[in-house]
């Protein structure tokens, strides 16, 4: 069976066609859940299966009808429902629902961001929102820019390579765009903390540098880098000849929220001549609410920054971006094609952002983040975020405050870290158990020992749904 029509264009049909799919899919979404359970608690196997009975191409279409109902039948239930109240287990938000609206607009349209031509009106709001954001994270707006990412992992691997290449030419002269790694290139080194995200050993590998480049650096009791172990590290690894080449900061662990004193990092990082970079994936958000902003310390002073918009901003899912004080620090990235990006357009004022990063084709994600900032204004975005941080401390205070549970960290941010007092498998039955009732949380190890985690993003989350839960968690020993 054929579906009416290919694309949209300015015919009768073809408008009506994608008015009926809209309201037909909108109905499906709001069709396949009933109540505040986050997943349907199916066994793996038997969701695998089921999955597996689909299929993918066969010789004749089902038609739109058959097959949204097929869909709806057997994976809309099984789907997780992000904006439950019984879902916490990771950086992995809900979705505004104004952001729902730039989903589909940005899909209806599918403009690319590499070349100005193939996005005229969505280069122009993507350029526009980096500076705004360069100048609300305390760069000059003149002096610096950005680019939008997939993730946190991919702004990371992108900081990573500009600082390798900006320090190389600086230290040796030497142009990795032209000639490639230096011969010794095994001496660099890039120091972060021992529970930063993997993407920075991650990076390392796709680099040429490898993990043993990656200098992974004590905690102290507030899960932050411990200073004086990284003063140390830096000390020994000069005296051994290596090449410090970059710190980074994490504002934000996955983990425990913990933030760290990126003023003490900038100094030491200054002394050896580094790129200083601040992972401020889960915590950017801050920078929204006068009241909790100086979490984040002083972020003017570096020369990067991860913000991720898929976290505390409560946007879908890619959205992240990359910033840079120094516009040169881009440099690595540029590279002109003739069908593409051709110089001779670019002096007459289109603007090409391909030479901004390492994707080609990039998606307008720029506009969720215009169309939630302008919807819901600062002092909104500062209330949500701002409830995030309360309840994480309400939960930790009452975790802290009760014999049957271990809570080991204060939380920063919205994360905390617990858990029942009992053992490894008491903690591992427990997640299994809530995720079989439609409960998700998460589950970590912190000094050997397993524990549960609670991811609180969600703004309709009230304390006494928290309650309600350790309550649960509580009545399972």
């Amino acid at each position: 069976m054929k579906v009416s029509g290919y694309t949209l264009s300015d015919s009768i049909q073809d408008r009506a066609e994608y008015e009926r799919i809209v309201d037909k899919t909108k109905e499906a979404i709001l069709s396949s859940y009933s109540d505040d359970s986050a997943f349907s608690g199916i066994n793996p196997y038997q969701l695998r299966r089921q999955i597996e009975k689909i299929g993918l191409l066969q010789e004749d279409g089902l038609g739109f009808d058959r097959t949204l109902q097929l869909v709806k039948d057997e994976i809309l239930p099984h789907l997780l429902r992000t904006w439950s109240r019984s879902y916490m287990p990771h950086l992995h938000s809900p979705a505004l629902l104004e952001s729902l609206s730039a989903e589909m607009i940005i899909s209806a349209f599918n403009d690319s961001m590499d070349s100005w031509d193939q996005g005229p009106a969505a280069t122009e709001v993507e350029a526009m929102v980096i500076k705004e954001l360069l100048r609300l994270f305390g760069f000059d707006r003149d002096c610096g820019d950005g680019a939008f990412t997939s993730g946190g992992s991919q702004s990371n691997l992108t900081a990573i390579t500009a600082a390798r290449d900006k320090v190389l030419m600086n230290k040796f002269s030497w142009d990795v765009k032209k000639k490639g790694l230096i011969p010794d290139f095994h001496r660099l080194r890039l120091y972060t903390s021992e529970i930063s995200h993997f993407s920075m050993d991650k990076s390392a590998h796709l680099l040429g540098l490898g993990y043993d480049a990656v200098r992974h650096i004590k905690v102290n009791d507030r899960c932050q880098v411990d200073i004086p172990s990284f003063e140390k590290m830096l000390k020994e690894d000069a005296e051994k000849g290596l090449i410090p080449f970059m710190a980074v900061a994490t504002l934000g662990t996955t983990d425990y929220g913990s933030i760290d004193d990126v003023g003490k990092i900038r100094r030491l990082s200054d002394s050896y001549g580094m790129h200083l970079h601040l992972d401020a994936a889960y915590g950017s958000a801050l920078i929204l609410s006068d009241k909790e902003k100086k979490r984040l310390g002083s972020i003017e002073l570096a020369d990067s920054i991860t913000i991720d918009f898929h976290k505390m901003f409560l946007l879908p899912i890619s959205c992240s971006a990359v910033l840079f004080k120094d516009k040169k620090d881009l440099e690595p990235f540029l590279l002109h094609a003739d069908y593409l990006n051709r110089e001779e357009d670019e002096e007459d004022g289109y603007l090409n952002l391909v030479g901004k990063g390492i994707q080609t084709t990039r998606r307008f994600d720029a506009l969720k983040v215009l169309f939630s900032c302008k919807a819901r204004g600062r002092r909104e975005y500062a209330s949500i975020i701002e409830k995030s941080l309360s309840n994480a401390e309400y939960v930790y205070r009452i975790l802290s405050g009760d014999e049957s549970f271990i809570a080991p960290v204060k939380p920063e941010l919205s994360s905390v870290v617990f858990a029942l007092k009992g053992g490894d498998d008491l903690n591992r039955r427990v997640r299994r158990t809530l995720l079989e009732e439609g409960c998700v949380i998460g589950q970590t190890v912190k000094d050997g020992s397993v524990m549960l985690k609670l991811t609180l993003l969600n703004p309709n989350l009230e304390k006494e749904d928290l309650e309600n839960l350790i309550k649960h968690i509580k009545e399972m020993r």
